[in-house]
């Protein structure tokens, strides 16, 4: 059988009928819900939206009982203070799994099923336009993922606030956000984590055009992820980290600092979106070049291959070159005037809580005036970069008192900015204890705490 597609109408069944050919084209919404019912009548498309929109909540709602925390993950140290950290440790597992894998599965999959199944044919005559198909699997591809993802935030959200309440959430600085600004937080934090999702997306829909009846198109979307949290563990320059397309799965902890790190998402954002538009484009091209007579033809060509890797290579060298242009960072963006500022700024905000929650007179942090002198291996390394061998003496100022106060931290901070700080003594001041709280006890704030280093400053002079 030889099948003849149009770009908007269909030559090959309608001349010499007298049929109009417009009439005979199927139009998008009608091929939208087609392709839409073909996907969520599948039993593993099913199994996903069940398990996005009941597993979070209930995970979240079980670790929240616990009197073990995933402290390793960021606001996991918080999940029994407030409910709000629940959405947001989900998140973090989200950006570097699930919506990896879910990507996969939806839209690594959507063009490659027609050709193990053989029903190109019977589609291209339904529709009669290969751009109409393209648009509407693209389309419902979208649909899918945007349900699984709304299902991720609800359901960890519901789980954490049912479980634990909703009281005010403490950000990356130490300083607390109230529900409403949690609320607003946590959904822009989600919003800015759709974008490198659709980037994947995009990633599975070239993948499932091009490797068609291979099944590495159906896991070209995590190997992307994975290779990208591979790189992000490198010591990269900072323009290079915001050029990768999946970098927002993590430029969203700027959110909770006060002020945002705003320049440093907006960037990653936009990067993934133009990896949205272009990588979609690539494979809306070759989708429409195919020659859909030849069943023998498995796509898995080096023109192909070439065609389908070569533009994404180049994308990523135009975005490293206008980053680098956008924000003359080079470096690893860690500096030891940044890491002594952020956990500065960190511990004046946590000790204003311990203070009020061991019901001393309160203080401000204008009166605290609180310093960080941080180095690197006692001195012994340049005090910058990631590591975890930094260390920092923080010192302060009580009213009254004739001698400041000082705390020592080990810290950890990582590649992309994050900070975990580790008391060291007095004990009194930074080690493990007990204070009541109105949610029950809780260990010392100033025990344990994040932060979170702005690798892209939005001032000149930070």
């Amino acid at each position: 059988m030889t099948v003849i597609v149009t770009d908007d109408s269909a030559t090959g069944t309608g001349a010499g009928t007298g049929a109009d050919p417009e009439a005979l084209v199927v139009p998008v919404t009608r091929a939208y819900r087609f392709e839409l019912v073909k996907l969520v009548s599948q039993w593993r498309i099913r199994l996903l939206v069940l398990a996005c929109w009941t597993a979070p909540g209930l995970f979240v709602a079980a670790v929240s009982q616990q009197s073990t925390l995933p402290t390793d993950t960021l606001f996991g140290r918080w999940m029994h203070a407030t409910g709000w950290a629940g959405p947001l440790v989900v998140l973090g597992f989200a950006g570097s799994w699930a919506l990896p894998l879910l990507t996969s599965v939806v839209a690594g999959d959507v063009f490659a099923a027609e050709d193990r199944l053989g029903t190109w044919r019977h589609l291209l005559v339904a529709v009669r336009s290969a751009r109409r198909i393209f648009a509407a699997k693209a389309l419902a591809s979208l649909t899918v993922v945007l349900l699984l993802v709304a299902g991720l935030l609800a359901s960890s959200t519901v789980g954490g606030l049912l479980a634990v309440g909703d009281q005010p959430l403490v950000g990356l600085d130490g300083h607390l956000l109230t529900s409403s600004d949690a609320l607003r937080n946590v959904l822009l934090a989600w919003a800015c984590a759709l974008a490198p999702t659709l980037a994947l997306a995009a990633i599975g829909l070239l993948g499932s055009v091009v490797l068609r009846r291979s099944p590495m198109g159906l896991l070209l979307p995590a190997l992307v992820a994975v290779a990208m949290q591979l790189a992000q563990m490198l010591p990269l320059p900072v323009a290079l980290r915001l050029a990768l397309p999946g970098y927002a799965f993590i430029a969203w902890h700027g959110l909770f600092t006060g002020p945002a790190h705003s320049r440093e998402l907006l960037i990653s954002v936009a990067v993934s979106l133009v990896w949205v538009v272009v990588v979609t484009a690539l494979a809306h091209q070759l989708f429409v070049r195919r020659d859909f007579t030849n069943a023998t033809d498995d796509g898995i060509g080096r023109r192909v291959l070439t065609v389908a890797v070569l533009p994404p290579v180049g994308l990523l060298a135009l975005a490293f070159g206008a980053v680098a242009v956008a924000t003359p960072s080079l470096g690893s963006g860690i500096t030891q005037d940044k890491v002594q500022r952020s956990v500065a700024t960190a511990f004046a905000h946590l000790y204003r809580l311990q203070t009020e929650q061991l019901h001393r007179p309160a203080v401000t942090e204008a009166q605290l005036r609180v310093t960080a002198a941080c180095d690197r291996s006692d001195g012994q390394a340049d005090p910058e970069g990631p590591g975890n061998d930094w260390r920092c003496v923080v010192s302060w100022h009580l009213p009254g008192a004739a001698a400041p106060g000082t705390a020592v931290y080990q810290l950890d901070v990582t590649s992309d900015g994050r900070i975990e700080a580790d008391g060291d003594g007095p004990k009194d001041v930074n080690g493990y204890f007990l204070v009541r709280t109105p949610t029950g006890d809780a260990p010392n704030p100033l025990w344990q705490f994040d932060g979170d280093v702005e690798l892209v400053p939005t001032s000149q002079n930070g």
